[in-house]
């Protein structure tokens, strides 16, 4: 049964994207940009601040401010357009690469963010990959115009050729770096001309401009030499592309472009416009028995796609973050856990511009809403308002890092045993327990250097727990299985046999060489190198 017509209505002006790029394109930057666009803050920060200068808002964790980086992914919420704007923000380093692959889970779309000096980086193809994999619809935004860099046409033949996406440019940059004068949008046949030292934002000219009848107008503003390039490139351009194809966009096959420089805020609010255009609302979500999940169904379904402890440390929080897939969420209603096979009452909810919260009494299909958790949820958890409803599952990856730690203070074993069963089920580390061992001495296994990095800061500064890290031998992780998808817990060839925290068995070696050695020793086992996380 379908929601009522006003909940209808709600639900179809929800966006939700997420922000993905190599480390360091400008990506936490762009989205303070957005944020600025939104109304939400009137002030913006630089992550690389120099001393004094505001922090960001979306980075805050107390390591990412420090670091210049995102580490976790934020979750932020804004008006535009008469559209209600979800927003999350993912960590660009492959060291969390997990929270990423999570965060794509609960997206309609994303704007995939390139560096105009580097063009496509490795970093990016991978997540691009996880889009396409998932079928969601990409926007381009090439950064950074303000500095030197590639020339648009070689840009866009690189990004076509590596990633094996046709683009479609919706602006066209009017020069680079110092002789960066503005954009010209070929939809609205504008060009936008601004001064790179200009004090207000919103101080630009606005010009219509028609290609072959208003040429000398770019002379009036660019160098010739910048100006016979543009009017060039908007010949091969204008004459080899038709027009945009809504539909091949939703369906992955094109991506639009926009040019500008998020630092400069320049070229922001042309994406967000053409963003809110065309961004596809909350899509049908698939179950695992192939049923169909209308967001317009009046029955509320969603599922959590990432838990984070201590945003707020003054109350120990834990917040379970829920994608709504359907229906209509109000604080305090009663929802049936599929895991668990019973009620909950979602009592605490929220909605967020990064660590600052606000209680929000009701949310629709499409939006995200924190809600209070008490040790109940687990990522992947799936709830609804009437009967059982399981998602797709959410995958973890095997980590190829591994170490034990001490703590140098006997007394506090207990508190750190909690602290990693919490940071765990966040999913920023794995915890593999050694049955002759057990739970009170784990191994702990991270993707990257700076997952264990980040590991530690938040043992000393939301536990106060001083701990030493000694690593292990190990290198490869991965989950044995039959053809079939059952366990399997010994295997032949004397390898070392663990546990992860919900009981499925996980083999540990050193190297590739000790796998394969496995391998030929055990011809009908499959060894994993991703699980499921449902229980």
């Amino acid at each position: 049964m379908l929601a009522t017509p006003a909940i209808q209505k709600e639900i179809q002006r929800r966006r939700t994207f997420a922000i993905i790029s190599h480390p360091d394109a400008g990506k936490t930057t762009l989205t303070e940009k957005l944020l600025y666009h939104g109304g939400v803050i009137h002030e913006t920060g630089e992550v690389k601040g120099k001393s004094g200068a505001k922090a960001v808002t979306s980075d805050w964790m107390e390591l990412e401010r420090q670091k210049g980086i995102s580490i976790t992914s934020s979750v932020m919420t804004f008006d535009y357009n008469d559209l209600r704007v979800n927003l999350l923000d993912t960590p660009g380093h492959k060291d969390f690469s997990e929270d990423t692959y999570r965060v794509l889970m609960a997206v309609d779309s994303a704007a995939m963010l390139i560096d105009v000096a580097k063009g496509v980086e490795e970093r990016t193809k991978k997540l691009y990959e996880v889009c396409r994999l998932r079928k969601i619809p990409i926007f381009t935004f090439v950064n950074k115009l303000d500095r030197e860099g590639k020339d648009p046409l070689t840009l866009i033949d690189e990004v076509e050729k590596t990633l094996n996406m046709q683009c479609y440019p919706v602006t066209w940059p009017l020069g680079i770096g110092q002789r960066f004068r503005g954009i010209y949008n070929r939809l609205t046949q504008e060009i936008w001309i601004y001064d790179q030292r200009r004090e207000e934002v919103e101080d630009y000219q606005k010009i219509p401009f028609v290609k072959g009848k208003d040429d000398q107008i770019l002379y009036n503003y660019l160098d010739k030499e910048s100006a016979d390039q543009v009017l060039e490139e908007l010949d091969l351009i204008e004459g080899a592309l038709p027009p945009f194809d809504v539909n091949e966009f939703l369906t992955g096959q094109i991506s639009p472009v926009t040019f500008g420089s998020a630092k400069q805020n320049f070229g922001v609010d042309t994406f967000l416009q053409f963003f809110t255009k065309y961004a596809p609302g909350p899509q049908p979500r698939t179950t695992k028995d192939d049923q169909e999940v209308d967001p317009l169904d009046a029955k509320f379904t969603g599922f959590v796609f990432k838990i984070q402890a201590n945003m707020d440390r003054r109350h120990r929080d834990r917040i379970a973050f829920i994608r709504i897939c359907s229906g209509k969420f109000e604080r305090g209603m009663k929802v049936q856990h599929s895991r668990l096979a019973r009620e909950l009452r979602l009592s605490y909810s929220s909605q967020f511009v990064a660590a600052d919260k606000e209680t929000v009494d009701e949310a629709y299909a499409g939006d995200i809403v924190g809600v209070g958790d008490t040790g109940n949820f687990a990522i992947g958890d799936c709830v609804s308002s009437a009967g059982k409803v399981q998602f797709e599952d959410i995958p973890k990856f095997a980590p190829e890092l591994f170490g034990r730690l001490s703590v140098r203070d006997a007394l506090k074993r207990q508190k750190l045993q909690e602290a990693l069963r919490h940071l765990s089920e966040e999913g920023a580390i794995q915890l593999f327990i050694e049955p002759h061992v057990g739970m009170q001495d784990p191994i702990i296994g991270a993707v990257g250097e700076l997952q264990f990095e980040v590991l530690l800061h938040r043992l000393q500064d939301e536990y106060n727990l001083e701990v030493k890290l000694n690593r292990l031998p190990y290198s490869v992780c991965r989950w044995p299985r039959t053809a079939d998808g059952k366990a399997v817990s010994s295997l032949k060839g004397g390898a070392n046999m663990a546990e992860d925290l919900i009981g499925n068995p996980v083999v540990l070696v050193n190297q590739e060489w000790d796998l394969n050695w496995l391998k030929r020793e055990n011809p009908d086992v499959e060894f994993q190198t991703s699980i499921s996380r449902a229980r």
